[in-house]
């Protein structure tokens, strides 16, 4: 089980910072991914770390703003946001794989989302 959790309201320029907390098969042992969808969009990718935190993979729309980490020891994925702008209001979903292939993550697991509105 995958729980996203840190959304809330902010103003342009401010931060914010995501947690998704894993348990059961979806923890440990897999990469893990933030996407996000924005009303009336596909779901996109945003960023992967893979499961021992030594490689990420970002967006080209996020790099530079957002960080990617994690810690084993408490089952958790971070996505640390900077200088958000209102084209990255969406729900964000924290998704776990067994598989990143060409940068891509291949989600076995997915979480509930959690919502981010920036405000101009």
């Amino acid at each position: 089980q995958l729980q996203a959790s840190g959304g809330g309201l902010v103003q342009a320029g401010g931060s914010l910072r995501l947690s998704c907390a894993a348990s059961g098969r979806s923890c440990c042992s897999y990469a893990t991914g933030w996407f996000r969808q924005a009303p009336g969009k596909e779901r996109e990718f945003v960023a992967t770390i893979t499961w021992r935190g030594g490689v990420t993979y970002y967006d080209d729309s996020v790099k530079g703003r957002f960080t990617i980490s994690r810690e084993n020891a408490k089952n958790t994925v971070y996505l640390q946001m900077h200088s958000l702008k209102p084209e990255d209001t969406a729900v964000y979903y924290c998704a776990a794989g067994a598989r990143i292939i060409n940068g891509e993550l291949y989600v076995d697991y997915w979480g509930k989302g959690t919502q981010v509105t920036v405000s101009s």
